[in-house]
């Protein structure tokens, strides 16, 4: 029997910044002291900062662009998705449309990416969080007509993917894990709530759709804890599955597909 003192400490330990090809069957070993690098979260929020601070000089407004500013720069309006411009499902997820709005998802962006990098990896981490922004956006042109901007999507991408981490080790992982599980969605749920409360101010089409699609890509990508009782003391191992880029590449597929397929809503 594993003591639990002895886990405590291992799944404390940073997680590898760089994880192994999946397909070559190798594992890695938890607890090497070495601290993973975080360098995508930290250009993802730069990159927020920089273009609201672009739509602000544009507009002449720091508190809030204007919608003309936004559409500009690329904000999801779906009548002009449904003329071809589907880049918005993507640029969308860069803008927001004022001060306090970009200052939260900074913050929850802040709060929960360098976590999500170092459990999934920076590459695992990319299409987790792009990929759930695009579905938070899908989910927002099928549903919404109105226009929208922010990252909320992707960032309720991030609170999946830590929610199915830490569902998929409960095991391994003990009351910490599950604590970490009902966390995650107490915040998801907690958000939600809000945002059904204040119709036509947020988009919760958008974080319903992120979240999905964060919890289908993390479902995919999140690593799998194993314990080599073989060494002294015991290690936790993470492993991932074979089929998971190719499970990420279908949800990103069927994004696609709908956001091609089906008109936006009017």
């Amino acid at each position: 029997m594993i003591d639990r003192i002895g886990l405590y400490r291992l799944h404390n330990d940073p997680l590898p910044s760089s994880p192994p090809d999946e397909s070559s069957g190798q594992t890695t070993g938890i607890g090497s002291g070495e601290r993973p690098r975080v360098i995508a979260v930290w250009i993802i929020l730069a990159a927020i900062i920089v273009i609201y601070i672009l739509s602000s000089l544009l507009s002449g407004s720091l508190f809030q662009p204007s919608l003309r500013a936004l559409l500009v720069l690329g904000a999801k309006e779906n009548s002009l998705i449904d003329q071809g411009q589907y880049w918005r499902l993507l640029t969308a997820t860069f803008l927001h449309g004022n001060l306090v709005h970009i200052f939260f998802n900074s913050f929850a962006l802040y709060a929960l990416g360098p976590e999500s990098e170092r459990i999934y990896g920076t590459a695992r981490f990319l299409a987790l969080y792009f990929i759930a922004g695009i579905g938070g956006s899908v989910a927002s042109y099928l549903m919404s007509p109105v226009p929208s901007v922010g990252a909320s999507g992707a960032i309720f991408g991030l609170i999946g993917g830590l929610g199915i981490f830490f569902y998929l080790n409960r095991q391994i992982l003990g009351a910490w894990g599950r604590a970490q599980v009902q966390s995650m969605a107490a915040i998801a749920g907690i958000n939600l709530v809000i945002g059904f409360s204040a119709p036509g101010v947020i988009d919760n089409w958008g974080h319903l759709g992120g979240l999905m699609a964060g919890l289908a890509v993390g479902f995919a990508l999140a690593p799998r804890l194993t314990v080599n009782q073989t060494w002294f003391p015991p290690t936790l191992v993470r492993h991932f599955e074979s089929w998971g880029w190719g499970m990420a590449v279908a949800v990103f597929a069927v994004l696609s597909a709908l956001a091609v397929v089906l008109p936006g809503a009017s």
